[in-house]
């Protein structure tokens, strides 16, 4: 079946009791089992069954495995956040002593979570420039543990050559980590790419309009201690699963994610195009205009000043002003003073975060209604 098909009719764990087409919200915390034996298979993971919502749950279980479905991984885990699926999947390779190798274009709260939360605990990292993979290749730090990457980064739109990242990784043992949230996993062929655990959030496209927050950990089975850590370890000790209410939202939200996909998408190219020719705006940055097709429903745009960027914000009229991305809600966001507030104007530049770019998430709004309002929000 093709992933639209899949995204729909992946068979249910069990037939439900009543012929639900949906799978229902198991709205609980524990089961009974038919007996000791059996409870003491569950709990020891022998046994495919649920014994604590906190593990394991038969909705979110039904949500993990439509992902597994779609993106062919060995092992599907769902979060609470993007973040927390950041964090475990690091947690499960990092430890005192050894070093993070990444890009000084990522997420700002996934550069201070590895530079200050996770540098208490004695973790190191090496920022590197992941422009130039031939220098990284000669200087990657002998006690690297791991090797973490964003498809297109956030928001510098960056597109990393990840396989060549990979190669250079495996060469050494280690493991390539790739957040893909700026994109749908959908159209992402990890394993061709060379990725071993792919990270998202899935608050963005999945959800389908901001409904709820989530995060995927998604295995390629290359590396063990990915499933024996996290199914084992992580999710008895830190409690971090995703609750089955959510589970069903973004199930829904999967339904519908490649007909939404398709129109952020050509929206942000269209916009982009149309931008161009707009004199106030200096710059448009969308990596869909170098490949001329569809690629991601984020592009920046840079003013002439942070106030132009203020200014503009304050004058939109139909694109939102907030953070989040993929809504069905075009929004806009000034990174520099929102999303990285609490770096030094030094951290910016060396992470190349103006004050002169804003952020843009397209939504599914018709993209002229979107172009009128950014120009007149421009004072055109």
């Amino acid at each position: 079946m093709e992933k639209e098909t899949k995204a729909i009719h992946t068979p249910f764990q069990k037939r439900d009791a009543y012929g639900a087409l949906s799978f229902p919200v198991y709205n609980t915390v524990a089961y009974e089992f038919d007996s000791a034996q059996i409870m003491t298979e569950a709990f020891a993971g022998r046994v495919p069954e649920p014994d604590y919502s906190r593990v394991m749950n038969p909705t979110v279980t039904y949500f993990e495995n439509r992902i597994k479905a779609l993106s062919d991984a060995d092992n599907v885990f769902a979060l609470t956040t993007g973040m927390s699926a950041i964090f475990h999947t690091l947690l499960v390779f990092a430890e005192a002593g050894k070093t993070i190798v990444m890009s000084n274009h990522l997420f700002g709260n996934t550069y201070s979570l590895v530079t200050t939360t996770l540098a208490r605990l004695g973790v190191k990292a090496q920022i590197a420039d992941f422009s130039d993979l031939d220098l990284l290749d000669k200087t990657i730090a002998d006690d690297a543990c791991l090797i973490f990457a964003e498809y297109i980064t956030n928001p510098q739109l960056e597109m990393v050559d990840i396989k060549k990242l990979s190669e250079i990784a495996h060469k050494r043992g280690l493991p390539m980590i790739v957040d893909t949230t700026a994109i749908p996993f959908t159209e992402v062929d990890a394993r061709e790419l060379g990725i071993d655990v792919e990270v998202l959030s899935s608050t963005k496209y999945i959800s389908g309009g901001a409904t709820s927050l989530g995060g995927l950990i998604l295995d390629y089975g290359t590396f063990p201690e990915v499933k024996r850590r996290m199914s084992m370890e992580f999710l008895f000790n830190i409690g971090s699963y995703m609750t089955p209410q959510v589970a069903y939202m973004q199930t829904i939200g999967l339904e519908t994610l490649k007909v939404r996909y398709d129109k952020q998408a050509q929206n942000a190219l269209d916009l982009a195009r149309l931008l161009q020719q707009v004199p106030q705006v200096k710059r448009v940055n969308y990596p869909g205009l170098q490949l001329q097709k569809p690629f991601g429903a984020m592009l920046t745009i840079d003013l002439e000043t942070e106030q132009k960027c203020y200014d503009f914000l304050n004058s939109l009229r139909l694109i939102r002003r907030a953070t989040n991305l993929f809504d069905s809600k075009s929004l806009a966001i000034h990174p520099y003073s929102t999303i990285f507030v609490n770096f030094t104007p030094e951290e910016k530049k060396k992470m190349d975060v103006l004050d002169t770019t804003i952020r843009l998430s397209m939504g599914l709004e018709d993209v002229n209604d979107l172009y009128e309002d950014i120009v007149q929000a421009l004072g055109q």
